[in-house]
């Protein structure tokens, strides 16, 4: 606020320089008055954390402080309920000899900076200076100057109840199941034996796909023929034998799946089956099998490889008597896809016969449910039944939800391997008691995108508005509109509005009053009232809308 007006520093000068006599007459003391400016930083009044600070500078023209002369100004904050008085200051002339800040004849600018304690009432006041002219035995008590209005507290529409996030249900609600058979071939044949073809792997493979037509749950999705030769007798040997394998697995296939509905197969030949083999030595009783593993994994040509497990198998006679038959085979591989319970299906089963349902499937129930006690019953069972940790955190949320923190914390304590997601509950809860240092430590040690959202709530708090803005910027949570707001970016606030929720609705409001939109203002600020009725009392004195009243 800047004032080339008869201030209250101006007046108290005008009245020193004329019980001084200082030669002047009264006309000329008050356009000289008129040189004087002072300057309110800010404006209007604004609420950082539980402080007003203000910031007061005032320049002097030169010749205009009486030497002899000193002044008090004692800054008086007056608001619904009472005043607050602030530290007096004191000035005084050249030729005093004392501690005070001089003002020099030569003239200059005076800055001086102070705060005051917040107090509730104050969202209606005003700041003025009481001033006292002193010249030897002389006081004149100057009338006092309102150099600010109001108390800006629009950074308390912080919402500190605090974000977090359910963990999820790891339902399937399509399930894909692969079914297995393979047939085993002779050394350097390609011939299918017809006793490979009743084999057990066969029939077991046989006998799970009829089981999976005859139920409409389950779709055959496609089928996979996979050759192989085992790394012995050179590598274009065995390349052409899986080629022939291919070819006759893939006719009998056709025999293997006369009474199955597959589509026609998918047929691949790998040749010589290195990784089978390093699989199978892995899995073998062999002494030295790391040895043989290790010193193949020394030879990347094919050819020098394969010598070397011929020197080892005349060695380990394990292999050529285990693993290489293993390796000459066909795989067939069908993928078949199952259709687990709808959400609809799930909630109908719950009702009756929540026995059967799973770990996975109780959780889901219990994200789609809306009743809170309900929600919170399915929590406690998933916990409670299964060991579910994840059941145990999600029932601490529901308590979360209905403003029990300490209910909340109880079951969050119980959990043997805190994430980030606890200890970011952790800090919600201390951010709800009002323990903000607490809350940072625990969001700070999260560091989870909630918890960063958290932590620059606290930010808005401190009055950190542009930092606040910084980390909330794209999460569309009402705090990222406030901080905007808060550092002046109006547009972007707007846009980061995302929701129609009581508090998002006022701080539409007072967007809309600060574009000078009244009607649409007042309109905002009806329905923001009619959602929560705290804010129709808080409008009231609210000084963002001073203009629309």
């Amino acid at each position: 606020m800047m004032n080339r007006i008869l201030t209250t520093a101006g007046a108290a000068l005008l009245c020193a320089a004329l019980v001084c006599s200082c030669g002047k007459k009264s006309q000329d003391m008050a356009a000289a008055a008129q040189s004087i400016t002072t300057e309110c930083t800010p404006e209007v009044l604004e609420l950082v954390g539980t402080k007003i600070p203000v910031k007061i500078s005032v320049t002097y023209p030169a010749g205009y402080f009486h030497p002899e002369a000193m002044m008090v100004v004692t800054p008086v904050l007056i608001y619904e309920g009472g005043q607050l008085t602030g530290t007096p200051f004191v000035y005084q002339g050249e030729k005093i000899k004392d501690n005070y800040k001089v003002i020099p004849t030569s003239g200059g600018t005076v800055t001086e900076t102070m705060e005051f304690d917040f107090f509730k009432g104050m969202e209606k006041s005003y700041l003025e200076l009481k001033s006292v002219v002193i010249l030897k035995d002389k006081k004149i008590n100057l009338p006092p100057v309102k150099i600010a209005d109001g108390c800006n507290t629009t950074f308390q529409l912080v919402d500190t109840k605090g974000v977090y996030t359910y963990r999820s249900d790891d339902y399937q609600e399509k399930i894909v199941q692969t079914t297995e058979g393979q047939i085993m071939y002779d050394v350097n044949s390609a011939a299918v034996k017809g006793s490979q073809l009743n084999s057990e792997s066969i029939k077991n493979m046989q006998n799970t796909l009829r089981e999976m037509q005859e139920s409409d749950r389950i779709k055959i999705t496609g089928t996979r023929i996979v050759s192989y030769a085992s790394p012995e007798g050179g590598e274009k040997l065995n390349s052409e034998l899986s080629d022939k394998r291919a070819e006759s697995a893939g006719k009998a296939w056709k025999s293997i799946s006369k009474d199955i509905k597959a589509s026609a197969p998918e047929v691949k030949s790998v040749g010589q089956d290195w990784e089978g083999f390093q699989e199978a030595v892995a899995k073998s009783d062999i002494k030295d099998k790391d040895l043989i593993l290790r010193v193949l994994s020394m030879y990347s040509d094919p050819a020098v490889r394969e010598s070397e497990i011929k020197n080892m198998s005349a060695l380990y006679t394990e292999l050529s008597e285990e693993v290489f038959p293993e390796l000459r085979r066909a795989r067939f591989i069908t993928t078949s896809e199952y259709n687990n319970y709808s959400e609809e299906e799930l909630k109908k089963i719950a009702e009756r016969r929540m026995y059967i349902l799973d770990e996975e499937a109780v959780l889901r129930v219990a994200s789609l449910t809306e009743d809170p006690d309900r929600k919170a019953l399915l929590y406690r069972l998933a916990a409670e039944r299964f060991g579910s940790e994840r059941g145990l955190y999600n029932l601490a949320m529901t308590c979360l939800d209905s403003g029990k923190p300490e209910v909340a914390e109880a079951y969050l304590e119980k959990i043997s391997n805190p994430g980030p997601d606890v200890l970011n509950a952790l800090g919600v809860i201390a951010m709800r008691r009002g323990k903000l240092d607490d809350a940072a430590a625990f969001f700070t040690k999260s560091g989870d995108a909630d918890a960063k959202a958290n932590l620059a709530a606290i930010d808005i708090v401190h009055g950190s508005y542009q930092k606040a803005a910084e980390a909330l910027r794209g999460t569309g949570n009402v705090n990222e509109a406030l901080s905007e707001l808060l550092v002046g970016r109006l547009d972007a606030a707007a846009s980061a509005i995302s929701s129609d929720d009581a508090r998002s609705l006022y701080i539409k409001a007072i967007l809309a009053a600060r574009a000078g939109k009244a009607t649409e203002a007042k309109t905002l600020l009806d329905k923001a009232s009619a959602a929560d009725a705290s804010l129709k009392e808080r409008a009231a004195k609210d000084i963002e809308f001073v203009t629309i009243r």
